[in-house]
């Protein structure tokens, strides 16, 4: 065999095995009795949970607890997830911004035996961000225009 064949060979198969490992870490997007099942496998598998917080009817969050002065590095609060079932989450960092006008959540993270999901990361979904600049089709120049014919 020809040089070049052997090193085109020694990088199909370090490309192979990078792949390999970088589909092992990928967590999946799963409710919280998914994520239960796969913390019984595999205590240390992280998956993604996409829920809401749960909210009374004035629009506070029910069951959130975050004192600064006591430990600014831990957040919980009761989340739902897409198929109904509510759980305690322990987010270990300081309380996002906008957290509580967030309308879904992502969580990244792991179930723990004692059935609390602890979250390593938390990704916001804020619409009001984004509807507060929004053109709406009577705008007041098209209101002008529509005067002028």
């Amino acid at each position: 065999m020809k040089k070049t064949h052997i090193i085109g060979l020694i990088l199909i198969a370090v490309a192979i095995g990078i792949i390999l490992i970088t589909t092992g870490d990928a967590s999946t997007y799963v409710g919280f009795d998914e994520a239960e099942r796969i913390s019984q496998n595999d205590p240390n598998q992280k998956v993604h949970v996409v829920g809401t917080l749960k909210k009374d009817a004035q629009g506070k969050i029910v069951g959130m607890h975050f004192d600064p002065a006591v430990d600014a590095n831990r957040l919980e609060f009761i989340v739902q997830d897409s198929l109904g079932r509510e759980n305690q989450v322990i987010y270990a960092a300081p309380k996002p911004q906008d957290f509580e006008r967030s309308e879904k959540i992502v969580l990244v993270g792991s179930m723990k035996p004692d059935k609390i999901f602890y979250c390593d990361k938390i990704l916001l979904k804020c619409p009001s961000k984004y509807q507060e600049g929004k053109i709406s089709a009577d705008s007041s120049a098209t209101y002008e225009a529509k005067k002028q014919l």
